[in-house]
């Protein structure tokens, strides 16, 4: 055994993990559980010939099982993403690209949003549930039979689907249980895309309402709306079922947890979480330099959200700075003081950050557009897929025209001073490209603060690496110390 303290530098730098000693899941039960034929069969019959595995941190410890049971039916060669970038529930293309890969096989828990590039399987891990205890638990939360209830499930659980259907559906009618749309991973990318568009509700040749979001599929009853039904989820506490109450917050949700067997009527106030979500709108409508956070880079159609963003906060009066920094933590977002808020570019289950930890507020693309588009009120109705604010999405609302909008005025509700809302007139004449002589001026008939985040900079004390161009003398390059920090080679032992 190696010490990893020791002077031995090229032991250490060459010493091995052994990955292949510890198993989550017996051998026995990788067949069942990630799906190995249906795997095999989806690779040989497109001939792939480079294959991503993705696998989130949990799964991570099945990977090397997994990819060994696949190359044995298999003649691809294997590459195991075992770090994206962003969330794990979003599909990595990049990296897969970054290796060149045919297709993407995504395990585990996913949030279902679409991609753009590559093939895509997925193969969720099949965790186990009581059935028994999650009909009985449906049963003592609704008594009256005939209760009007819309059945969700985090992806993990859809096994149990149609098993619980045949128990629940001959005493409930009114019972319907949502289907996953996975129509989108297959094999072939020879079809278009269709665009921005986001699908919403509409009407079957049957009357029944079909509402798809969120890679789901609900056939309601006709003339009902989704706000008639009541909302039973399988699955445990998370982004998933978080993401479901604050877009359908008209509904009353009761949840079953798998891993205690038990249900529950949720008792989570939305109004008390809607309402933190309109503090922060209120936080950007006061700020005057937002930060655009690249929360992903596989959502479809993120590049487009990005555009509609920086215009957005361009016509409020606003200045806009673009941040790609994998995932977000305290630190990395406290590095910029001169932003006075962030909005999160992220897929619908990620986009939700409790940012109480952070320094500066962290909003989704919907909050920013309620703080700075002036055609958007704040209503009941939350969304939290991006592309749902694009042309041609059901949420989409259109920018006030830039010459008949002006410059506003309002009372911020956090500091009680009156703030500015939108260019004036001055200033949407001028191209924000060509630079302009026009002075602004604040209600006081004082010069206004203007200052860009390049200005915040030069008045810091430390401004990060400084190249002092012209003033560091050129000289050859030479040879560096080797090894590690530890014990550099050739360098003395000191006594």
């Amino acid at each position: 055994m190696t010490d990893a303290f020791s002077s031995n530098s090229e032991a250490v730098l060459q010493r091995g993990v052994d990955v292949t000693s510890r198993r989550d899941t017996p051998s026995e039960d990788i067949e069942e559980q990630y799906q190995i034929r249906n795997t095999c069969d989806f690779i040989n019959h497109n001939g792939f010939q480079k294959v991503a595995l993705q696998f989130p941190d949990e799964v991570l410890v099945d990977s090397v099982p997994i990819a060994i049971e696949l190359e044995r039916h298999t003649s691809a060669k294997l590459f195991i993403l075992g770090d994206t970038s962003y969330g794990s529930c979003c599909v990595d293309e990049v990296a897969a690209e970054h290796v060149g890969a045919d297709c993407i096989v995504h395990y585990g828990r996913t949030c279902l949003s679409p991609t753009t590039r590559l093939p895509l399987l997925y193969v969720f891990q099949r965790r186990p549930v009581d059935l028994e205890k999650c009909a009985a638990a449906f049963r003592d939360l609704y008594p009256d039979t005939q209760s009007h209830v819309v059945v969700l499930y985090d992806v993990n659980y859809a096994h149990i689907i149609d098993d619980l259907l045949a128990l629940l559906g001959p005493d409930y009618p009114n019972m319907v249980t949502s289907t996953l749309l996975l129509d989108h991973c297959h094999g072939n990318r020879e079809q278009p895309s269709e665009g921005p568009e986001d699908p919403s509700e509409s009407d079957r040749e049957d009357g029944c309402r079909v509402v798809r979001q969120f890679g789901r599929r609900l056939v309601l009853k006709a003339g009902l709306g989704l706000q008639d039904y009541a909302v039973y989820f399988i699955g445990p506490e998370g982004a998933a079922l978080r993401n479901f109450m604050m877009t359908w917050n008209r509904c009353l949700f009761s949840t079953f947890q798998p891993s205690t067997a038990t249900g529950c009527a949720e008792s989570l106030s939305v109004n008390r979480a809607l309402m933190k979500r309109y503090y922060s709108i209120e936080r950007a409508k006061d700020a005057a330099v937002v930060g655009i956070l690249v929360g992903t880079l596989g959502v479809a159609d993120y590049l487009a959200i990005i555009q509609q963003l920086k215009e957005t906060i361009r016509r409020a009066g606003k200045k806009s700075y673009m941040f790609a920094m994998g995932k977000l933590n305290v630190a990395k977002l406290a590095n910029f003081l001169e932003i006075d808020v962030f909005v999160l570019i992220a897929c619908p289950e990620n986009s939700l950050l409790d940012s109480s930890d952070f320094y500066k507020p962290v909003v989704t693309p919907f909050e920013m557009e309620v703080a700075c588009n002036h055609n958007r009120e704040w209503s009941n109705d939350y969304v939290t897929d991006f592309r749902s604010l694009l042309p041609g999405g059901r949420s989409h609302v259109a920018l006030a025209n830039e010459q008949e909008a002006g410059e506003e005025t309002d009372v911020s509700l956090i500091t009680g001073a009156l703030r500015k809302q939108g260019l004036s007139c001055e200033e949407a004449a001028v191209p924000s490209t060509e630079p302009s002589s026009l002075v602004l001026r604040n209600q006081s008939l004082t010069v206004a603060n203007t200052n860009s985040a390049a200005g915040f900079l030069a008045g810091r004390s430390w401004q990060g690496l400084e190249r002092k161009l012209g003033e560091t003398p050129v000289v050859k390059a030479v040879e560096g110390r080797r090894g590690i920090a530890i014990a550099y080679e050739g360098e003395g032992k000191s006594s």
